[in-house]
């Protein structure tokens, strides 16, 4: 395998790399994130192990860019940033993987190992449940080939029950996702977006795909 360390820290770059060789695998490293955008792009590189706090652009910055571009090698995020934000923000942004410093680099390995054995696929640019097709590029929400008006957050929040078809997705969840824990969980208002998909999406359909699981969550299935 061949892999790429993006660390601005020389200290951690060097052992990282060299604890990789010296385990039989192929590691170049960089310490600049737009650097590291431009290597990745012309390496062919089997995984990634991206630091956030990086200069020139940022860790988030560079995932963001390489997910756009439809790169899809695996990432796995090493980083002294430990808080639920960062991990969250990272996952969301394509990330695959999260190690916080200090670490042990024998978990680092094993998390490697893990990822290395996940099939490759590619990433799809579109969900679909039954009749409803979400486009992730145009961001278009079509049911029966019409097209469904969506605010920014009734987006989200249907993009994530259609991410999970079939699974009951509880409120704390669907805030984590949609709000990044910026509103009030006390509030009501994840009963007032799924009460407004569900007239957007099931109005005039015999089958309902927005689903009240009472006192769990919601769910979306054919």
């Amino acid at each position: 395998m061949k892999l790429l360390v993006v660390e601005d820290d020389k200290t951690v770059g060097h052992y990282v790399k060299r604890g990789l060789e010296e385990q039989q695998y192929i590691a170049d490293w960089v310490d600049d994130g737009a650097e590291a955008l431009r290597v990745i792009s012309a390496g062919h590189y089997d995984l990634i192990i991206l630091d956030l706090r990086l200069p020139g652009l940022s860790g988030l910055e560079v995932l963001r860019t390489m997910r756009d571009r439809g790169l899809t090698m695996p990432v796995l995020v090493l980083t002294a940033q430990d808080t639920v934000e960062y991990k969250v923000d990272a996952l969301r942004a394509g990330a695959d993987d999260y190690v916080t410093k200090p670490f042990a680099f024998e978990e680092l390995l094993a998390r490697i190992e893990a990822l290395s054995r996940r099939p490759r696929q590619l990433t799809a640019q579109s969900l679909r449940v039954a009749d409803l097709v979400l486009d992730l590029e145009s961001r278009e929400v079509r049911r029966a080939s019409t097209l469904i008006d969506l605010t920014p957050k009734e987006f989200a929040v249907l993009e994530y029950l259609m991410r999970h078809p079939g699974r009951v997705m509880s409120r704390t969840l669907i805030t984590e996702y949609a709000w990044d824990y910026h509103f009030d969980p006390g509030t009501n208002i994840v009963d007032v977006v799924i009460n407004r998909l569900r007239k957007k999406v099931d109005a005039g359909f015999t089958q309902k795909l927005v689903h009240t699981v009472r006192g769990v969550g919601y769910v979306v299935k054919g």
